[in-house]
């Protein structure tokens, strides 16, 4: 949450989903526009859009339900989402003859700390579009028990992000969490249950973002406010040593001299970070000097590089985590992302109280011990924050493809971070130029034919259907 807090809150209330037909109209007619004036992308193309036709006109006819399983990588995504189910879909199943009937739309999960951080009103939006909300550092029951009815008795399917968040990468996916894949069994176990012979499918849904002109002039300018941000004096090609030593062309040495610059901003910022964490908040990290600081070419290319600067970071992570969970009694279990997520759930225990029944009703000791508590579970929060900003930056993926668009993303990541850590909002990202969307319809996923194995071990089950819902996400990416 970008936005400080200061004062303790009320509970965090479930908000259910209350689809209103005419919401959803007005969204539709105002989405054309939204692309184009509020977000950078100039087109939306997808492939095998009429499999998803089909599968809509199987839905309506009772003969299946399933769920869009979509990559996450930006935060224009649900508007993509958008844009294939309520134009492209009508669109393909009317060339095809696809008899479908309307509205054509989905429910979808979304974090219930979105409207925190995006305002009152978004929630209020989400629910009229049929949006059902979950807590993820914790078992939500009233939003598992929401989002389980509606996939298996709602008029429309349900679409979510088996990612859990938004990761910057357009050619990673992140290791998805096994939500999606329990909920494809409960959906299963629920119509066996009322005796309904409908199929359970999850499709996935591939989705990748490229620039429709390299963006190299709004990058060189990013990455030169960014090394103001951090101190560091002006890079010249001319101060590094060798770099038309490899006979590239004038583009390629560019895209060089812009990925050492790439390169020399993440391992300051590491190198900062690490005494930051030394100093002030004790802890100790593997040593801070680090051949990263080179900006010799042959030198950065070496993957014993790549591997020392992710196990820094590996370290950093690890250690300002643990800053959080030491104030809030948590032992450091799981993932990286599990931390995260158990440490957010910890501060909005601390922030929206549950056990204070009257807020207003408080005598003015006890509104101000809470209102303490509350803005230091905020402030203990911003270094959770910041690991979610810097989890997913790796200096392999620029050097593996040195791209504009590899080299955008992991600069716009490191612009979160930087953000982050001068008190600003990252989720107003700067646009570095017009995008096309390509979205991709992959082949479902039956969850029905895997119920056998879910009777006879559900966590191997659940982790199986996890892992080729991965495998499928991962094969769009072209």
């Amino acid at each position: 949450m970008p936005n400080s807090i200061h004062q303790v809150q009320p509970p965090l209330e479930f908000i259910p989903p209350a689809y209103n037909p005419l919401i959803v109209q007005g969204c539709q007619q105002i989405l054309p526009w939204w692309l184009r004036f509020k977000t950078n992308i100039s087109d939306i193309q997808a492939e095998n859009v009429e499999t998803l036709a089909q599968l809509f006109h199987q839905f309506q006819n009772q003969k299946v339900r399933f769920l869009l399983a979509f990559r996450h990588p930006n935060s224009n995504d649900p508007y993509c989402l958008g844009q294939l189910v309520w134009k492209l879909v009508p669109q393909v199943a009317r060339q095809k003859g696809i008899p479908l009937k309307f509205p054509v739309h989905s429910h979808f999960i979304y974090d219930r700390g979105i409207p925190l951080w995006a305002g009152a009103g978004v929630g209020w939006l989400y629910s009229r579009l049929g949006g059902t909300p979950i807590v993820r550092g914790k078992i939500d029951r009233a939003g598992l028990r929401s989002a389980r009815d509606l996939f298996a008795n709602s008029p429309f399917p349900i679409a979510a992000a088996p990612e859990g968040a938004t990761n910057g990468h357009n050619e990673i996916v992140s290791p998805l969490e096994p939500g999606i894949a329990q909920m494809g069994f409960w959906c299963v176990e629920d119509l066996l249950k009322a005796d309904r012979a409908e199929k359970v499918l999850i499709v996935p849904i591939g989705i990748q973002y490229r620039y429709v002109n390299p963006p190299w002039e709004a990058l060189e300018k990013l990455l030169t406010q960014l090394e103001i941000d951090c101190g560091l004096p002006a890079l010249e090609p001319t101060h590094i040593p060798n770099l038309d030593a490899e006979n590239l062309s004038p583009e390629n040495q560019n895209q060089k001299f812009q990925y050492l610059r790439l390169i020399r901003l993440g391992s300051h910022l590491l190198e900062v970070m690490e005494k930051f964490y030394t100093r002030f908040y004790h802890q100790i990290l593997i040593p801070t000097t680090s051949p990263l600081t080179s900006l010799l070419p042959e030198e950065t290319a070496k993957d014993s590089e790549n591997q020392l600067m992710m196990s820094r970071m590996k370290a950093l992570l690890n250690v300002a985590l643990q800053v959080a969970e030491e104030y809030f009694k948590l032992k450091p279990k799981g993932t990286l992302i599990d931390r995260c997520r158990r440490l957010e759930q910890a501060g909005w225990d601390y922030i929206y109280r549950e056990d204070i029944k009257d807020i207003a009703a408080l005598c003015p000791l006890e509104r101000g011990l809470a209102d303490r508590i509350a803005e230091e579970a905020n402030l203990r929060m911003w270094h959770m924050r910041l690991v979610e900003s810097f989890v997913s930056v790796t200096g392999r993926y620029v050097q593996e493809k040195l791209t504009a668009e590899r080299l955008a993303e992991t600069t716009l990541l490191l612009w979160d971070v930087l953000t982050r850590i001068k008190g600003g909002n990252p989720f107003d990202r700067p646009a570095l130029g017009k995008q096309r969307v390509q979205m991709t319809v992959g082949e479902p996923i039956s969850v029905g034919d895997r119920w056998q194995g879910y009777q006879t071990s559900r966590r191997s089950a659940v982790a199986e259907l996890t892992q080729d819902l991965q495998l499928a996400l991962e094969g769009m990416i072209k």
